[in-house]
């Protein structure tokens, strides 16, 4: 294939992935933020947090960029000056105190240079200041259950959609059959905990990726600053269907968000029995993994 018609299937694929992407939510067309074909970086950010995060990675590049150039040079030029062709007699030189201290003093400079910023931000992604409201996301094998103490504890479980179910939009391996819907402009504090084994809840868009770990409750948060449809996995290994417990979050207006939990409230009430039943039957058989 050539570079040209190579070129032309890269946008094809683009196109498709933009096409796709175009949700809609109560009449609102919204674009759905995901991992698309070819993409090296980071997702664009949609939270303070992956703000800073994506700030502190173009931060380290240069340094480190300019810590491997100085190596290989320093390396290549060893060769080069301290050759056996060039040097038939070793040198006994055994000390110089001008390197030992450059060598010494300079990487303590970079350390710092590194450390602050670090520290900041892992400061800053820790835990929530004055949140505005609380979601508990509870890792299962293999989906998540979602409860909202504000709301009346407002419950429900978010099962991966499966292969013969995915709709025309939607996105296979990344979609699930309820998604977590959060106000747009929100401090939203997250409590993670486990009812079996280690998951992470992990969405890119947010700089978020923690752990949930049984008989623990681990903290994070996130303010998301556009409304969308922003989608995450389980980053942490946790059975045969690790890759099959994705996560989906759609942030919308704050008016919209209290239509959805007054719905919310009498869909789950309503449903009575956990609404995974069916989808949980089919993982068990493994349809969706056609």
């Amino acid at each position: 294939m050539t570079l040209s018609k190579w070129s032309r299937v890269k946008s094809v694929w683009l196109a498709v992935a933009a096409t796709a992407g175009s949700l809609t939510t109560g009449g609102v067309a919204v674009m759905a933020q995901q991992a698309e074909p070819w993409q090296t970086g980071f997702q664009k950010a949609a939270t303070p947090v992956m703000r800073d995060v994506i700030a502190f990675n173009d931060l380290i590049h240069p340094i480190i960029t300019g810590i491997l150039i100085f190596v290989l040079a320093l390396l290549f030029y060893t060769l080069y000056r301290f050759s056996e062709k060039r040097n038939p007699e070793p040198t006994k030189t055994t000390h110089n105190t001008l390197v030992e201290v450059i060598w010494t003093a300079l990487p303590i400079m970079i350390l710092i240079v590194i450390a602050i910023p670090s520290f900041k931000l892992l400061y800053f992604q820790d835990r929530a200041v004055d949140p505005e409201m609380t979601i508990k996301a509870i890792g299962n094998q293999w989906y998540w259950t979602y409860e909202y103490p504000d709301y009346d504890g407002l419950t429900f479980d978010a099962v991966m959609i499966a292969d013969e179910d995915i709709e025309e939009g939607q996105f296979r391996l990344l979609e699930t059959d309820n998604r977590v819907v959060v106000p747009v402009d929100t401090t939203i504090q997250v409590l993670l905990t486990a009812s079996d084994v280690l998951h992470s809840w992990t969405v890119p868009a947010f700089g978020i990726k923690v752990d949930a770990v049984p008989g623990r409750l681990n903290e994070t948060w996130f303010k998301a600053e556009r409304e969308g449809v922003y989608y995450g996995q389980c980053s942490e290994l946790c059975g045969a269907y690790h890759g099959f417990m994705p996560i989906t979050v759609e942030v919308v207006s704050k008016a919209a968000f209290a239509s959805w939990v007054v719905k919310a409230k009498e869909e789950f009430a309503l449903n009575g029995a956990p609404p995974t039943t069916v989808a949980l039957a089919k993982m068990a058989s493994g349809k969706e993994l056609k």
